[in-house]
């Protein structure tokens, strides 16, 4: 089904336009391991306001594979959550010798495992590792624009020097959220998409 003439592209084409986020490697924790990384006690000091309430930390950690290679200087992404889990590119899998799956957020049962550690101590996590899926975040004013629901696939078109269609894009809406597509750092490399660029939904998929 083809989203027809939702929002014109300044008198070029059909689809909504979206603005592209590049997320780039970092790690949501619980207290308990915060505390285990950084010592008892220890609270996360804000960076920088991210959506949804989130913020990017000021604190940062090495990950390392069962191979014992390492990633330094992971960012740490607040407030704490009831479970941690780390997102990493498929280029980051290789390096790391892990076999990290394709997972939306919050979905880490049977991922990856891997071992963080911090400046005060390490944790090793028995699952917790994902390649995180593409996805759109929304308002319900954005997805009721786009004719889209919470839990809608979609396609989005890239119109750029590598011309790039991502299929199964997943619409994630909440009031919170600031209108933005969510890709990682290899998707973004290898279709020449900076930070702030421009995607548009070009249809609906099943």
């Amino acid at each position: 089904m083809v989203l027809e003439s939702i929002q014109q592209k300044e008198g070029e084409g059909q689809g909504y336009i979206v603005p592209i986020g590049v997320s780039a490697r970092h790690i949501h924790l619980t207290q308990e391991d915060v505390e285990t990384l950084f010592g008892a006690g220890y609270q996360l000091t804000k960076k920088k306001e991210l959506m949804g309430g989130q913020f990017a930390a000021n604190e940062q950690v090495t990950i390392v594979g069962l191979k014992l290679r390492a990633i330094e200087n992971v960012r740490i992404l607040g407030p704490v959550r009831r479970r941690s889990q780390v997102e990493i590119s498929a280029t980051d899998a290789v390096k790391l010798g892990i076999k990290a799956p394709v997972r939306e957020s919050g979905d880490v049962a049977g991922s990856a495992p891997i071992a963080v550690v911090g400046p005060q101590g390490a944790l090793y996590l028995k699952e917790g590792c994902i390649i995180a899926a593409r996805h759109i975040h929304m308002n319900p004013a954005d997805a009721a624009a786009a004719g889209v629901h919470d839990g809608d696939y979609v396609s989005v078109r890239v119109d750029n020097d590598r011309g790039t269609v991502f299929n199964r894009v997943k619409i994630r809406v909440d009031p919170a959220f600031t209108l933005e597509m969510h890709i990682d750092t290899d998707e973004a490399n290898a279709s020449h998409i900076a930070q702030g660029d421009t995607a548009v939904i070009v249809k609906d998929i099943l």
